[in-house]
């Protein structure tokens, strides 16, 4: 061992020497080269997943607009490799103050109309093919706001190599004459948008700045609403409009501008116009030479002749009026929030209420007579008679209603309620309406009483069917239903849907008040107040247990977000389950097949006309109901509320499609498929779930309890079924 050892010793020292003598021969070659530069960390464009857009710098000179802009991922990481084929685009538009002569002659008046987008790059379109046998079009030329391709120039887009880029536009804003003249103005906001489409993603951008100082804030602004206002009904992937491009407000409005409209319908698409027709949908009309009303439906006309009939469009948001939906203010409102109470425009007016909004007008000048500074006598400003249709809701809200004194009564229940005003104190019966009622039901959080057992209708009672005493203003109420045979230990749940009467507010009335509900004319508005729930123990409520709470599954704020003070009927909040529960009973509809419809609350929030629309109303795909975090509960951003194999015990009512509507009775998940699905079902999505277990011809629900062995939930988790609808 040792020998071998000396000899691999003596083999280095020989070969080290070699080495030496053999530099040395060479000679020196000279200083040591520089250190090369570090590489660019970035990843190419054509594989980034997540892409942004953040312009750095914009300039002027001589009319040709230069920008600087980054491109990074989500990490911030450079994105490099843009070149003029990607599918690039850019538009630029200058914000400009705005006066109209209103009238003729004695009538005329000098309307300041506020500061609006007017974009540099136009084109004047001729109607091109025109559907026959559509109400309400009037083809005209129109001119049409647009954008810039940057293949269309060799030069223009600069690649500095780092994720920086320079873009030249084509087009000289200082020579912009034809088609539509557009003065230059060094003092005014500029806007520069970008939109950048590839395979995988989908970034717009946008700068705004004031080219005489390079100013970038303190500038003059318009951003009235903000996407995030949209969002709260509709999902962000729906609203990827144009091909799928288009998806920054800001963009929006620098294209949509006053000067634009659709050529084939004769209809502007100004932003403000077509927001407000758009969502007006069905309830806009107008007047015919009579003074009869008559349907007004918007009407745009896309590629190739398709008509978008927005008069298909139901607006969820009730009273359509409740401006908040969309101009949100308060804390992280966009700069000018309140301009939409600024009295500066006729087109929102006109846009929800038509070309004529009533029989008495003759033009279309609002601003004339509905405005704070010179009204004319008995209209109000436009923010007082939209304010007065929400004040109704405000003064009912500083409303309660409290339970008490509940107990047994002969097998049934026996309670008594108040509606107490703002400060706490019992109401008079004169402005609560006698017609609204009180419901109760056990079973809270195992959906509810089985509708056989107690059908909603035994359920809820009528203030005028219990008895009133004047002296504690309270009343005394035993709805028509059994308490179930051990009622103790049971969680339920006593919920009001007490409405207060109010007067209507309008041309020449008083403020909005409550009012007698014996006054002709008055309309009611929900008391928000939470369900009563407790705990049933000796012959009323066991005050030592806490009453258990239903399973999270569908998040209320969403839907009231949406929706607003008005769903449907029993406007209180979101507790239409305690009514329509899964095993509850159909309902006749000559429109779905076998002629009847389930009742159930999962059916209708899924299937019924407004939500489910891939196939119904507008199909225009701008709100994406398969999105499951739209209404559904979420934790850590993980969608909770839709997961399977929670209620095995639960059964669902349907009709069968293929025998006249005849009932039949759905295993737990396979209902909850069927809710959207039913109708749609194909023979291997049937032979699917009854092979894993699930039932969908029960004759019962105890036959369907004895057969079920859903098994679903061991592939379909939440992250799978959100996969699967396509999210």
């Amino acid at each position: 061992m040792n020998f071998q050892r000396q000899v691999y010793r003596t083999t280095r020292l020989a070969l080290a020497a070699l080495i030496s003598l053999t530099l040395f021969a060479c000679g020196s070659d000279g200083e040591d080269g520089k250190d090369g530069e570090d590489g660019v960390v970035g990843v190419n464009i054509d594989s980034t997943a997540t892409l942004k857009v953040n312009f750095t710098d914009a300039r002027v000179e001589d009319g040709k607009v230069t920008a600087d802009f980054m491109l990074t991922n989500a990490n911030g990481v450079a994105v490099l490799g843009l070149t003029k084929t990607h599918d690039l685009r850019l538009g630029i538009a200058q914000l400009t103050q705005v006066t109209q002569t209103i009238g003729t002659g004695d009538d005329a008046r000098e309307a300041d109309l506020g500061y609006q987008w007017q974009a540099y790059i136009n084109s004047l379109r001729q109607p091109g093919t025109v559907p026959e046998g559509v109400d309400g079009l009037t083809p005209s030329p129109q001119y049409q706001a647009g954008v810039e391709a940057a293949n269309g120039c060799d030069t223009c887009l600069v690649d500095h190599g780092d994720g920086s880029y320079s873009y030249s536009f084509q087009v000289n804003i200082a020579q912009v004459t034809e088609p539509l003249a557009v003065v230059y103005n060094a003092d005014a906001t500029q806007r520069i948008t970008m939109e950048l489409r590839l395979p995988q993603v989908v970034a717009n951008g946008h700068f705004d700045w004031q080219p005489s100082t390079g100013n970038t804030e303190g500038i003059q602004t318009r951003n009235v609403v903000t996407i995030n206002a949209c969002y709260t009904c509709h999902q962000p992937d729906s609203l990827k409009l144009h091909g799928g491009r288009r998806i920054d407000i800001e963009n929006c409005v620098a294209c949509h501008t006053a000067t634009s409209g659709d050529p084939e319908s004769g209809n502007s698409v100004e932003f403000t116009y077509l927001i407000h027709a758009i969502h007006r949908g069905a309830e806009r009309h107008t007047f015919d030479a009579d003074g009869n009303q008559v349907d007004a439906p918007y009407k745009i006309v896309g590629f190739g002749g398709s008509v978008h009939d927005y008069g298909l469009v139901h607006f969820p948001r009730k009273p359509a009026s409740d401006c908040s939906v969309c101009h949100q203010e308060g804390q992280g409102a966009p700069a000018d929030a309140a301009l939409f109470k600024a009295e500066k425009s006729n087109t929102a007016c006109v846009a929800c209420h038509s070309e004529k909004p009533s029989a008495h007008h003759a033009s279309t000048d609002c601003m004339a007579c509905h405005n704070t500074d010179n009204t004319y006598h008995g209209t109000g400003s436009p923010t007082k008679r939209h304010g007065d249709v929400m004040k109704a809701y405000t003064l009912a809200s500083e409303l309660s209603v409290k339970v008490l004194d509940v107990s047994a009564n002969a097998g049934k229940m026996t309670f008594k309620v108040q509606v107490l005003d703002k400060n706490g104190a019992p109401m008079d019966q004169t402005f609560i309406d006698q017609g609204s009622r009180m419901v109760v039901a056990w079973d809270v959080e195992k959906d509810y009483p089985a509708y056989n057992d107690a059908s909603y209708s035994n359920r809820r009672i009528r203030l005028r069917e219990g008895t009133y005493d004047a002296t504690e203003k309270s009343y005394t109420l035993t709805p028509n239903v059994a308490l179930p045979a051990t009622p103790d230990g049971k969680s339920f749940e006593i919920w009001s849907t007490l409405e207060a009467c109010f007067n209507n507010g309008g041309y020449g009335v008083d403020d909005i008040q409550l009012t007698d509900c014996s006054t002709d004319g008055v309309r009611t508005v929900a008391i928000k107040e939470s369900p009563y729930r407790f705990v049933w123990g000796n012959n009323g409520i066991d005050s030592s247990q806490q009453a258990a709470m239903r399973r999270a599954i569908i998040d209320t704020a969403k839907c009231q977000a949406c929706h607003g003070q008005e769903i449907h009927h029993y406007d209180n909040g979101v507790n239409c389950q305690t009514c329509h529960t899964s095993d509850k009973t159909l309902s006749n509809s000559s429109t779905y097949p076998g002629g009847r419809i389930p009742t159930s609350f999962a059916w209708k929030a899924h299937e019924r006309e407004g939500h489910f629309l891939k196939y119904g109303g507008l199909q225009s795909g701008t709100v994406l109901k398969t999105d499951c975090a739209t209404c559904h509960t979420e934790a850590g951003n993980n969608v909770t509320g839709i997961t399977l194999g929670r209620a095995p015990d639960r059964v669902w009512r349907y009709g069968d499609t293929q025998n006249n509507g005849a009932d039949i009775w759905v295993s737990s998940d396979a209902g909850s498929c069927l809710s959207c699905h039913q109708q749609y079902l194909s023979d291997a999505a049937k032979s699917h779930i009854t092979a894993n277990g699930g039932i969908l011809d029960g004759m019962s629900e105890a036959d369907v309890r004895n057969r079920a062995k859903e098994a679903c939930s061991t592939c379909h988790t939440p992250t799978q079924l959100m996969e699967v609808h396509g999210n």
